[in-house]
């Protein structure tokens, strides 16, 4: 007799008990290796996609989703993730780069599942690769990079599900794919190309493609997909200012750009050494022979790949979905971070995938067929390759741990980067005695580049605190606007430097003009607008009007309460200043000058006591004022 020998079953238990420690595992190595930029400040725009103030109400949520331009990308379901979060920990940055971190983990067990759904060999360590390559720190790193990463949930997810469906075809799960890629979309564009990326992994899986098992139910995603990015396209051009001279690229530069850049991200996602903020900004011209070598090569490589995929599909299939995916940012469109680099690291944080996954898969089969005597290098080897990098991602991460280190590094590695110039002379000029560095800084960007609008009106506002220098501060924001014309934030500034000289109030009324024209939800320039227009006779109704229209843009605006206050007062207009007045102390209740203010109000009215309890309230937060002291003492006799 033969004895049988019995097949082994896996235990389901045991499989799902590794599958929980290892996702639990991943999440600790990835919180571990960004632990150095999770105190990290706000960088660059951080503070334009973390919730401004004017966005904080219900109202202001109904904004993100109905008004283009409420926020800095027209990215609703981001921005409403950004909306609640503030409502959790407001300006703490760590709770932000914890989500990043959290949903950056979370994509890569994603990839897990859907490797493991294409019966794919390798997937914790493909899921290992993607949380722990540093090319992926800008994305997890940088808080307004959220956009990477949650979509990149949403993404996979909808990937996931319609693998599901191309299975089963079920339509709920048909629905629920359609409606995880339209939440990819919300939340950033470059998504789009999730239904051309499932075309390339049935082609790889069967060999051809069926119109009606394959592209027909995709046809709707498609659309989907071209809407969104063409309404991001216009948004980019239209708002954000992705247009002119810097993004004047004729059809043949930019395919010698496209060329360049997908070998770029691949010699990065190869080798991750000098990973910088923002890249050396190229100089694209047909003239230089050596820039056609790229989209040479590259073609080379798609035929010698096509030739190949007789045999063997996979190489020609991640091929694709890496230039695929790549495809927005090429350089065939113009998108608003060209104007300081082509190329950015959170670029290709979905793109990397084609090359991480069938790598990684390749090589869990080699190691397959290791000999006995070698399958030591079987855990060895990968336990290396994760380590090193961790390592790199830690030491990457740290150079996000403040803005100031960003700007310096990026300096350090990209001299010539006038961005970082500017912005360090902002962070620069935010400390103590540090002010001539920060002009200095300015300086060096305007040498670089001096068409730089804005890097003029903050020298404008630097020099504009230096006594004696203020002639220079306006004709520096001046330059900003033969620049940029459009300009509202250096009609501002102009605005309130012409109103400190005496004789100039109408060019500043001007300037403050200019500003709300071009953004009509300025509201500093609308108060200080209603601050100059209250003083001259008859313009007592426009000043108000202005009063109330920065109120209307910025909800908790004390200061404009209070100015508004006291010119009423000042009008006679008392029982209307005391609660405009009281509005200010309400919002701001260490807000000195209007509790002050408040005092003489009630004390016009009559109502002593409660002027008196102004006056203690300013002698409360700041014991020194003489002016509040003295107010107190005259009321306390008046009392008695």
């Amino acid at each position: 007799m033969v004895k049988e020998t019995p097949i082994a079953v896996p235990n389901p238990r045991l499989a799902t008990f590794r599958d929980l420690s290892l996702g639990a595992l991943l999440f600790v190595v990835t919180f571990i290796a960004y632990f150095p930029a999770l105190n990290g400040g706000f960088i660059w725009d951080d503070n334009f996609h973390v919730t401004t103030p004017e966005l904080r109400s219900l109202h202001g949520l109904w904004r993100i989703w109905f008004e283009v331009g409420a926020t800095a990308q027209y990215y609703p379901l981001l921005h409403s993730a950004f909306w609640v979060e503030h409502r959790l920990w407001g300006d703490a940055v760590m709770g932000y780069h914890l989500t990043n971190v959290f949903l950056h983990a979370g994509a890569a067990c994603l990839v897990v599942a859907i490797m493991r759904k294409l019966a794919l060999p390798g997937a914790w360590l493909a899921g290992f690769v993607f949380a722990l390559h540093p090319v992926c720190v800008e994305s997890v790193a940088w808080i307004s990079e959220q956009k990477n990463t949650l979509s990149a949930v949403f993404y996979l997810g909808a990937a996931l599900v319609y693998l599901h469906f191309d299975r089963q075809r079920r339509l709920k799960q048909y629905f629920l794919a359609t409606g995880l890629f339209a939440l990819a979309l919300l939340s950033k564009t470059v998504t789009a190309t999730l239904p051309a990326a499932l075309l390339v992994i049935f082609w790889w899986q069967r060999g051809r493609l069926s119109w009606k098992r394959d592209v027909f139910p995709l046809v709707p995603w498609f659309v989907l997909g071209a809407g969104g990015g063409l309404f991001s396209a216009w948004v980019e051009q239209a708002s954000i200012g992705a247009e002119g001279a810097n993004f004047q690229l004729t059809l043949l530069e930019r395919g010698l750009l496209a060329g360049r850049v997908a070998w770029f991200y691949l010699g990065k996602l190869v080798w991750p050494a000098d990973l910088i903020f923002i890249y050396p900004h190229w100089t694209v011209s047909p003239a230089l022979w050596w820039q056609y070598l790229f989209p040479v090569a590259a073609m080379v490589l798609a035929v010698g790949l096509w030739l190949l995929a007789r045999r063997h599909r996979a190489p020609l299939a991640a091929f694709l979905f890496f230039l695929g995916t790549l495809f927005p940012v090429l350089g065939f469109f113009n998108v608003y971070p060209f104007i300081f680099s082509y190329v950015a690291d959170h670029f290709q944080y979905l793109a990397c995938l084609g090359i991480i996954v069938p790598v990684v898969s390749g090589l869990a089969m080699v190691a397959r067929r290791i000999p006995a005597g070698g399958r030591w290098l079987a855990p060895v080897l990968p336990g290396a390759l994760l380590l090193t990098l961790g390592v790199l991602t830690s030491r990457q991460a740290g150079m996000y741990g403040d803005s100031q280190t960003v700007y310096q590094e990026t300096l350090a590695r990209n001299p010539g980067c006038w961005m970082a110039h500017n912005n360090l002379g902002c962070i620069l000029e935010t400390i103590p005695g540090r002010r001539p560095e920060a002009i200095a800084e300015y300086q060096a960007a305007l040498r670089i580049n001096p068409d730089y609008a804005v890097a003029h009106n903050n020298l404008g506002n630097s020099l504009s605190q230096i006594p004696g220098r203020l002639p220079e501060a306006i004709a520096e924001y001046q330059a900003a606007l033969r620049i940029n014309p459009d300009y509202a934030d250096a009609h501002y500034n102009l605005g309130n430097s012409l109103a400190r000289i005496p004789g100039r109030l109408p060019e500043a009324i001007f300037a403050y003009e200019e500003a709300v024209r071009l953004q009509p939800n300025f509201a500093g320039a609308h108060n200080n607008l209603g601050c100059i227009l209250a003083n001259i006779p008859g313009r007592l109704p426009e000043a108000i009007d202005h009063f109330y229209k920065a109120f209307r843009d910025a909800p908790g605006y004390a200061r404009a309460h209070n100015n508004l206050g006291i010119i009423l007062y000042r009008n006679g207009r008392i029982p209307e200043a005391i609660a405009q007045l009281k509005e200010a102390v309400r919002i701001d209740p260490d807000y000195a000058e209007a509790h002050y203010n408040l005092g003489l109000a009630l004390s016009k009215a009559g109502r002593i006591p409660e002027a008196m309890a102004q006056c203690e309230e300013v002698l409360r937060i700041n014991p020194d004022s003489a002016a509040a002291r003295a107010f107190l003492e005259k009321l306390q006799k008046a009392e008695r």
